[in-house]
């Protein structure tokens, strides 16, 4: 209830100040309102009630029941006013299969919420890094565009002072329209996040925006690891769902053969306006009733044994619960050979673009000192003899802030394989709470 209160005042805060929401509340609120989230709990309820109800077969049952009626003649019925039943199962072999085969289907119901939550989260959390990346490049696409349109200016003022070519203006009409696609591209795909991090959230799109200070830091691929014989959520479900269906076939298959004891009571008051004791209790020599006869009360109890010897309908069932438990087997075998190969293709994944994202770093250092060189020489002139212009100015901003775009869709690239590392490994829900913040690398 508390933490509740508190991502509510979370929430109300990031509203009033311009729809910005940290990473933390994206994700949590997400978790809340996911509808695969309320089903997969809505489903561990189930299974508990289906535990629960295998459980209290054990348990005895009362009922009350009430026959009311009028015989004339013989009685065939038992007019009864009014009459308690108890009724309980005492042995069953079968029924201890059933009831490990349900606390198997519970744990697999908590294991596979528990996956469900992770995919959410990463869903979640993979939104909000793509629309800060997005945010990043549309301020960086802005820049870029005001000196790609600069450029075409000074290159249509050399045309006209004879120091350029037609060529030259086309190249850099070309460029300038370029980084306008680019701006239309990105300004969709903020849309697009905006909306799917809104639905996902609850807030409202419109001017929706990340805090970047707030999305924890990245730790190295090579130290997020995990042994051999982890699995994922989602492989331990499969694996119980298929020992609950093994206990299942178990339990049909010792329906055969093996007895079932019940016990049952009852307690019966029957109406005396009827003519039950007209028949069933001594005449006496006049004639009459004998007045000590009693027949308003009854009391039964007993055990009932069953014994199933001769079933062919029991034994196909049998058969089809393990062939069922059989293929659910082979089933999770086949889920936790892809997750083994999933977490492998992952961890090489992202060792790989870390170095890209280093070599991207790089050249987006050495177009910035590139930059630095041609401001300065500007400015103080060049030693060369080669005279620098603003033209040449333009071109090295244009080129020093593709190559920061390109830093970012490397850095991007490698923030989702490390999501998927991170959850592969199991250490995504740690990694989302912890309390380390990044500073972005590379912020202009």
């Amino acid at each position: 209830m508390k933490r509740t209160l508190l991502v509510c005042a979370i929430v109300l805060t990031s509203l009033t100040s311009g729809a910005q929401v940290s990473f933390q509340t994206a994700i949590d609120l997400a978790l809340r309102n996911n509808p695969r989230v309320k089903m997969a709990e809505a489903e561990v309820e189930r299974t508990r009630s289906i535990l629960a109800e295998a459980k209290d077969v054990y348990i005895p049952s009362l009922t009350a029941g009430s026959g009311l009626g009028y015989t004339y003649g013989f009685p065939v019925g038992t007019p009864t006013l009014y009459n308690f039943t108890v009724q309980s199962l005492v042995f069953d072999q079968s029924q201890f299969n059933y009831i490990r085969a349900a606390r198997k289907g519970m744990e697999a119901a908590n294991l596979n919420l528990q996956d469900i939550r992770q995919q959410v989260a990463e869903d979640a959390a993979l939104t909000y890094i793509a629309l800060d990346n997005d945010l990043q490049r549309s301020r960086t696409l802005e820049q870029q565009s005001s000196a790609a349109e600069r450029l075409v200016d000074i290159v249509q003022q050399r045309l006209d002072a004879g120091q350029d070519t037609a060529m030259e203006l086309t190249r850099s009409r070309i460029s300038s329209a370029q980084v306008r696609l680019r701006r239309i591209q990105v300004a969709n795909d903020i849309h697009v996040q905006r909306i799917h991090l809104a639905r996902v959230t609850g807030l409202p799109a419109d001017t929706l925006t990340t805090d970047t200070a707030s999305i924890p830091a990245f730790p190295s691929p090579a130290s997020v690891s995990a042994p051999d014989t982890a699995l994922s959520p989602a492989v331990q479900a499969a694996y119980k769902n298929a020992d609950s269906k093994l206990q299942q076939a178990f339990g049909d298959k010792r329906r055969l053969y093996r007895p079932q004891i019940g016990f049952a009571a009852q307690y019966a008051r029957f109406a005396s306006f009827n003519n039950y004791k007209t028949f069933y209790c001594q005449k006496l020599s006049d004639g009459s009733t004998d007045p000590n006869c009693n027949l308003s009360n009854n009391i039964s109890f007993g055990i009932q044994l069953t014994w199933p010897l001769f079933d062919f309908a029991r034994r196909a069932k049998a058969r089809e619960s393990i062939a069922e438990a059989v293929r659910s087997r082979h089933e999770a075998d086949y889920i936790r050979d892809q997750f083994l190969d999933g977490r492998l293709k992952a961890a090489t994944s992202a060792s790989e673009l870390q170095v890209r994202t280093e070599i991207a770093s790089l050249d987006r250092d050495l177009a910035q000192q590139q930059l630095d060189v041609v401001r300065t020489e500007i400015t103080a002139g060049n030693p060369n003899g080669q005279p620098v212009t603003p033209k040449d100015e333009q071109n090295a901003l244009v080129q020093e802030r593709q190559k920061y775009l390109d830093y970012l869709d490397a850095d991007f690239q490698l923030r989702q394989a490390e999501l998927s590392l991170l959850r592969n490994a199991g250490q995504l829900e740690s990694w989302i709470k912890s309390s380390v913040r990044m500073t972005p690398a590379g912020q202009p």
